[in-house]
């Protein structure tokens, strides 16, 4: 039996007319929270179709011709063939998450495996793993990094501390303590998983005994108690890269979690922090700058804020207020292309409260003398 699929704006949490932002915003909360490292181990499973389903959602929204076709069509308009491509725009480089590299349509069976096996599930492939068991190679780890809007211009360097599993040096991973011997997992009979039938499909999940290794062991090594893993604090260097935006994810390649035969990726979720004084729009930054009357009339040279310090521009006689103002390649160099973009000075005209009496004629005088009264 078919399921139908939920709502994607019912799966974010968010409006049909929630913007990009608020879309990035709600699909960062959520990814923080129903990850499946951060859940208790009984809510995995679950947690892991959540992730997907909100990645699923996230991959459409955030996607200006995708929610088009979406809201159009529903979930007709929109290819059924989600890739997590589509999740994580970034850069050429290596360190953006861009999902699965190099895989071409040979690959099909083994990701269509691998979709399952992440569930814990294998379909019609039971067979094949007999003798073999289930190592698992590595966990990722997801964090959330905050950067400056100068440190996501310019780029920077990092340093971050957090907790991730690190294979046991005493057992080596094996979970026995040393000088002692593994026995084959009573249960599934050495092959990781233990099977079952619905109807025409034959399923396969990991053995709830031996966690889909193929084998169990009494003695407990020592240091990790039958883990093979411990959990120690660490510190790495990060390098951001300039052009980074909320929802951009970087990509630290072993950084991740230990488990079974090698350690994950670590992921950073990058927040850009609010500004006192720019807003950033696309590659291009905004901000605001108070003139007083007589330099928007007469024309003047202003010093304004850029995110690498003042520079002088010059106002034009007669400016109008809220006049906008480009400053070419003040902006944002471009994640892909690294084009800087421009800063937007938009002017404030500031009119003075009080005038004098002296004041006040000469100004009655000007204004005489132009028609205006």
């Amino acid at each position: 039996m078919s399921t139908q699929k939920r709502d994607y704006y019912e799966i974010l949490g968010v409006k049909k007319t929630a913007s990009v932002e608020d879309i990035k915003r709600a699909y960062r909360q959520l990814v923080m929270q129903y990850h499946p490292d951060r859940v208790a181990p009984e809510k995995k499973k679950e947690a892991e179709e959540k992730f997907k389903e909100l990645s699923e959602a996230y991959a459409v929204l955030s996607d200006p011709s995708k929610k088009q076709l979406y809201d159009q069509y529903g979930h007709a308009g929109v290819d059924s063939r989600y890739s997590t491509d589509d999740i994580f725009k970034g850069a050429d480089f290596s360190d953006i998450f861009r999902g699965r590299q190099g895989a071409g349509q040979g690959d099909f069976g083994s990701i269509f495996e691998e979709f399952f096996s992440d569930l814990g599930f294998d379909v019609f492939g039971a067979s094949s793993r007999q003798g073999q068991g289930r190592r698992r190679h590595g966990e990722d780890v997801q964090l959330e990094m905050s950067v400056a809007l100068e440190e996501a211009a310019f780029g920077a360097e990092k340093e971050i501390s957090f907790y991730h599993y690190e294979n046991c040096s005493q057992c080596n991973g094996s979970g026995v303590q040393p000088g002692s011997k593994k026995e084959t997992c009573s249960t599934c009979r050495g092959r990781g998983v233990v099977s079952s039938r619905m109807g025409p499909l034959s399923f396969s999940q990991t053995c709830p005994d031996c966690q889909g290794e193929g084998a169990t062991f009494k003695n407990r090594c020592s240091k990790c108690s039958g883990q093979g893993r411990i959990k120690v604090k660490k510190q790495v260097k990060v390098t951001i890269p300039q052009g980074v935006d909320d929802g951009s994810v970087l990509r630290l390649k072993g950084e991740g979690n230990f488990a079974g035969a090698g350690y994950g990726d670590l992921y950073l979720h990058i927040v850009v922090k609010p500004h006192i004084l720019f807003q950033r729009q696309g590659d291009d930054v905004r901000c605001k700058v108070k003139i007083n009357v007589f330099k928007a009339m007469l024309g003047a040279e202003i010093e304004v804020p850029t995110l690498s310090g003042n520079v002088k521009m010059n106002i034009p006689t007669g400016t109008q207020p809220n006049a906008v103002f480009r400053l070419k390649g003040k902006g944002i160099a471009n994640l892909r292309t690294k084009r800087l973009g421009d800063e937007l000075v938009e002017v404030e005209i500031e009119i003075p409260k009080r005038v004098s009496a002296n004041e006040r004629n000469v100004l009655l005088e000007i204004a005489k003398e132009r028609g205006e009264i």
